[in-house]
């Protein structure tokens, strides 16, 4: 297990503080039934607002962290995932996506380029002074045809990275936008590049929000011979 990897999600961190306060909540329970068995019911009673804010705390946290599973923290340069792609007819493809902590996920696209886009959130004050970094998460992967037309009227793949059934946080600015008032942008970013047989493509996200994908060299080359092949 990378657990450096997994303290970069926020979601591990918020998930953690959670626990802690559940811990605390916990405690504090255990000191209400002290002290009333004792008789202090003053110092009980304050042990019990004590205990309650915890709790909501810990729900909040917890929520929060449900809310943003699959976001990840922005540094200066984050490497998201790297695609490698296997013909397997005329704009037909295997592609295999590798994530920075091991995970693969096998999918097969149409069309002559691979496109990926990412959801980018940034933050307003004070959580910006604060030094909060954006968050970002990948939305979807999608082939692309160079025609326009053949764009219209041919088979589209679209390969969605969000999970199924569950809410998040862009969810939660676009359905209650006064319930988030430190998000400053929710925005879209997108990259997308030739597909060619055996070809190794890196993507990562800049600070500025914006998605870098780069091949490698020997892709590079078959990308510049005809035809792409």
């Amino acid at each position: 297990m990378d657990w450096a990897a997994l303290l970069r999600l926020p979601t591990t961190l918020l998930l953690i503080m959670a626990a802690v306060l559940a811990l605390i909540t916990l405690v504090q329970l255990i000191a209400v039934r002290q002290r009333l068995h004792g008789g202090r019911r003053l110092a009980a009673s304050w042990r019990a607002v004590l205990c309650i804010i915890c709790f909501m705390l810990t729900l909040l946290l917890a929520g929060m962290g449900y809310a943003l599973r699959g976001y990840r923290l922005l540094g200066e340069e984050a490497p998201v995932v790297d695609i490698d792609a296997h013909i397997l007819s005329p704009q037909r493809w295997a592609v295999t996506l590798t994530r920075p902590d091991g995970r693969t996920r096998q999918v097969q696209l149409a069309g002559d380029d691979w496109r990926i886009e990412a959801v980018v959130l940034k933050w307003k004050l004070p959580a910006l002074l604060a030094g909060v970094p954006p968050l970002y998460r990948l939305d979807r992967l999608s082939g692309r045809y160079d025609d326009a037309n053949q764009e219209m009227q041919a088979p589209r793949t679209v390969i969605s990275f969000s999970d199924a059934g569950g809410f998040d946080l862009l969810d939660l600015k676009k359905q209650y936008p006064s319930w988030l008032p430190e998000v400053d942008t929710v925005y879209g970013s997108g990259a997308f590049l030739p597909l060619v047989d055996q070809g190794h493509y890196t993507v990562s996200l800049m600070r500025t929000g914006a998605l870098v994908a780069r091949p490698d060299e020997a892709t590079e080359r078959r990308i510049g011979e005809p035809l792409g092949r």
